[in-house]
C-alpha cells in the first residue's frame, strides 16, 4: 500500500523505499509505466533480478506477485513473467498512479486523469453537500486555514488540499468514491511540480478562494454552487498540469 500524500510528500525527490519488498516493487513497476520494460516484453529471469537488486528470490517473488495482482505482468510457465497491456493494469490503485508521476508526460493520458476526476468530484461534492455532518465541515474549514496558512512550501498547500477532497469523499456516503483521492493526488501533484515563483504564489491564492467557495456551497447544502467550485479547482490543476506536456503531442 502506498500511503496517502506520500506522491505530494515526494516533490522534493523520490522517496526511499521503506524495505526489500517495496524497493524491488517500485523498481519493476516504474520501470514498466516508464517503459523500461516495454509492453509485451519478457522480464529477466529471477536469478538475473535478484542479482540486480540484490534481493531474495522470496522478496522478489512478493514483488512480482503484487504487480501480477495490479494486471501489470502475467506469469506463463516456459514463457517467463511478461509485462501486460495497458488495458489490464489497475489504473485506479495509488501505487500504479505514483508511478506516473515519474513517466514522461503524455497528453493524452493526462487529458484522461483530469476526466475522470471531474466526473467523480463533481458527483462526490453534489452527494457531500445533501450528506455532510457538522463534523465532516469541521473538519474541512480546519484543512482549509492549513490550506490558507501554508506559505511556506507547496507540499503543504498540497497535503492540506489533498485532506479536504479526501473528507469531501468520505462525507459524500458513497465509498467507492473514496477511490478518487489517488486520482486527486497525481494531478494535484503534477499542477504543482510545474509551479515556481510568483506563479505559485498565484495558484496558491487562487486555489484557496475556490476551495473557500467549495466548502461554503457544499456546507449550504447548494449542489450547483459545488459543482461550480469544484470545476474551477480541477480546471485550475488542469491548466497547469498540462503546461509539462510538449507542444508536439499537443
Amino acid at each position: 500500500m502506498i500511503e496517502a500524500g506520500s506522491l505530494i510528500r515526494s516533490l522534493s525527490g523520490r522517496p526511499a523505499a521503506r524495505n526489500f519488498h517495496t524497493f524491488v516493487l517500485n523498481e519493476i513497476g516504474l520501470g514498466i509505466v516508464t517503459g523500461r520494460f516495454p509492453v509485451g516484453s519478457i522480464l529477466a529471469s529471477d536469478a538475473v533480478m535478484m542479482e540486480t537488486y540484490g534481493v531474495s528470490r522470496t522478496v522478489l517473488r512478493e514483488a512480482l506477485k503484487t504487480l501480477e495482482a495490479k494486471g501489470m505482468i502475467e506469469a506463463r510457465p516456459k514463457v517467463g513473467t511478461r509485462v501486460s497491456p495497458q488495458s489490464r493494469w489497475s489504473f485506479f490503485d495509488p501505487q500504479v498512479l505514483s508511478w506516473h508521476f515519474y513517466a514522461r508526460p503524455d497528453r493524452r493520458f493526462y487529458e484522461s486523469l483530469f476526466d475522470i476526476r471531474r466526473a467523480l468530484e463533481s458527483r462526490a461534492v453534489i452527494l457531500s453537500s445533501r450528506h455532510r455532518t457538522a463534523e465532516h465541515v469541521r473538519l474541512m474549514k480546519y484543512w482549509l486555514h492549513q490550506m490558507d496558512m501554508s506559505e511556506s512550501t507547496l507540499e503543504t498547500h498540497g497535503l492540506a488540499g489533498l485532506e479536504i477532497h479526501r473528507v469531501i469523499a468520505e462525507s459524500s456516503g458513497n465509498i467507492l468514491l473514496r477511490s478518487v483521492t489517488g486520482i486527486v493526488e497525481l494531478t494535484l501533484a503534477l499542477a504543482l511540480k510545474s509551479l515556481a515563483g510568483p506563479e505559485a504564489i498565484g495558484y496558491r491564492n487562487g486555489s484557496v478562494e475556490a476551495h473557500t467557495r467549495l466548502l461554503v456551497a457544499i456546507e449550504g447544502g447548494n449542489s450547483a454552487d459545488c459543482e461550480q467550485a469544484v470545476g474551477e479547482i480541477i480546471a485550475m490543476d488542469a491548466e497547469h498540469a498540462m503546461k509539462a506536456v510538449s507542444p508536439q503531442s499537443m
